[in-house]
C-alpha cells in the first residue's frame, strides 16, 4: 500500500502524512453497485478512492436519486468532509461505479493535520472547490440541458471517469442515474446509435465519439 500511496500522492503529501496514511488508514474493496456510505450513516472517517470509480448521489423524500459527480482515483468526498467535521450523518450516498478499493482516514486526523499540515490542508480545499464546481455543473445541466444532451454528457463523463470507451452498463442504470425513465433513455440512447456517436450491446455500451 505505500508504493501505492507514493505513487498517487507522492507529489501531494509530505512524507510525514504518507506515512500516517499507510498506518492509520483502513483499505475496504468494494464490487460495483456495492453502497459504500449511504443516507444518515454516520460518518467517522474520510475516503480517499485508491482505484476505481464512485458515484455519488442525492436522494429526494420520495426516494428518488439525483447524480451528484463521480470520484475517481485519487479523489475524496467533500460532502464526507463537511459532514466529519461537522459530527452529521451522511445527505449523500456514495455507490461504487466499478470495483473500488478505498482507504479510510479517521475524522480526527484529517482535521489535526488541517490546522498542522499545509500539503493536505491545500488538497482539502482544492477538493472542496472541485467538487462544488462539479456540482454547480449539474445544476447548469438539469436547468439547461435537454435530456438527449444529459444522456450524452453522462456518457462522455463516466468514460472519462473509468478511462475506457466501454462502459458496462444498464439502460435501468443510467435511467436512475438521470432520473428518468428506461424507456426515454432506451429510445435517446438508439437516436446517439443512430449519430454513430454510441455502439449498443447487450448491458454494454462503446462511445465512438466523446
Amino acid at each position: 500500500m505505500k508504493n501505492t500511496l507514493q505513487q498517487q500522492f507522492g507529489y501531494l503529501f509530505n512524507e510525514t502524512i504518507l506515512n500516517e496514511l499507510n498506518t492509520i488508514g483502513q483499505t475496504k474493496q468494494y464490487t460495483k453497485n456495492e453502497i459504500i456510505m449511504d443516507v444518515h450513516q454516520e460518518l467517522t472517517a474520510i475516503p480517499l478512492v485508491i482505484n476505481g470509480s464512485i458515484k455519488v448521489l442525492r436522494e429526494d423524500e420520495n426516494g428518488n436519486e439525483l447524480l451528484l459527480y463521480f470520484l475517481e482515483k485519487g479523489d475524496t468526498c467533500a460532502m464526507s468532509l463537511t459532514c466529519c467535521l461537522k459530527h452529521a450523518k451522511s445527505k449523500i450516498r456514495a455507490i461504487a461505479d466499478t470495483d473500488a478499493e478505498i482507504l479510510f482516514i479517521p475524522s480526527e486526523k484529517m482535521e489535526k493535520w488541517f490546522n498542522t499540515e499545509p500539503s493536505w490542508r491545500n488538497f482539502i480545499l482544492q477538493s472542496y472547490q472541485i467538487r462544488f464546481n462539479e456540482m454547480l455543473e449539474t445544476i447548469d445541466t438539469l436547468a439547461f440541458l435537454k435530456m438527449d444532451e444529459r444522456l450524452e454528457k453522462y456518457l462522455t463523463d463516466k468514460v472519462k471517469v473509468q478511462g475506457d470507451t466501454t462502459l458496462q452498463i444498464t439502460h435501468q442504470e443510467i435511467a436512475e442515474d438521470l432520473n428518468t425513465s428506461r424507456v426515454v433513455v432506451s429510445r435517446l440512447l438508439k437516436q446517439l446509435e443512430n449519430q454513430n456517436i454510441i455502439k449498443l450491446s447487450r448491458n454494454k455500451i462503446e462511445v465512438l465519439n466523446f
